[in-house]
């Protein structure tokens, strides 16, 4: 690739990948709700789940996942379905009474698998790899090519997401989390269950 198709795809995929979306919401509300390791945690699950699909594309599995429909469409239901459990728990915090000014606790795992789960579900993460191994990177490209675009993306997407981890863990934006949790929560459920809405109806080709 020359240099300017490197800076579009940089460009195109830093906007995607930062833009506000499920792995997104699920970091923030992660961090701002039970603190900076949760919204780590997240955002590592989230990274493995990206790195997962990255692999899988640059293995020669993205041409297979844009000529296979059936491909998308079964993460499409999966991703729906994991996406309205989100929202549905949302919901019920959303209705439980304040316990006071300190984060929930929770296992370090739940929230990197849910960050994983949330990823390996999302049709567009797969999309998005496979165009680029696809369409992007040139026909019979030497795996040194192959290995610093995956190198150079998954850079990128760790920066995004312990990014948000770090961004919505700070002090300020937890006590205002805490100040306002319900409605919080019942945002979260609103966000997440127009999300599922998104991935199901979005035209994935």
């Amino acid at each position: 690739m020359t240099g300017a198709e490197v800076l579009i795809l940089v460009v195109g995929w830093v906007a995607a990948a930062g833009s506000p979306g499920p792995a997104t919401l699920t970091i923030a509300g992660a961090a701002m709700g039970q603190g900076r390791r949760a919204g780590l945690l997240t955002g590592a699950g989230v990274w493995a789940g990206s790195a997962f699909w990255g692999m899988a594309a640059m293995a020669g599995m993205g041409a297979l996942m844009l000529s296979n429909a059936w491909i998308a469409e079964a993460l499409r239901y999966a991703g729906a379905a994991y996406l309205l459990f989100l929202a549905v728990k949302s919901l019920c915090a959303a209705l439980m009474p304040d316990r006071g000014d300190a984060p929930l606790p929770s296992a370090g795992h739940g929230h990197f698998r849910r960050g994983l789960v949330v990823h390996l579900t999302n049709p567009k993460a797969v999309l998005a790899w496979g165009a680029v191994f696809a369409i992007m990177v040139p026909p019979g490209a030497p795996p040194v090519t192959l290995a610093a675009t995956f190198g150079l993306l998954s850079a990128l997407s760790a920066l995004i997401f312990f990014g948000y981890g770090l961004l919505f863990s700070g002090a300020g934006v937890m006590r205002r989390y805490r100040a306002a949790r319900r409605w919080f929560e019942a945002a979260f459920a609103l966000l997440f269950g127009a999300a599922a809405i998104r991935v199901m109806t979005a035209r994935l080709a």
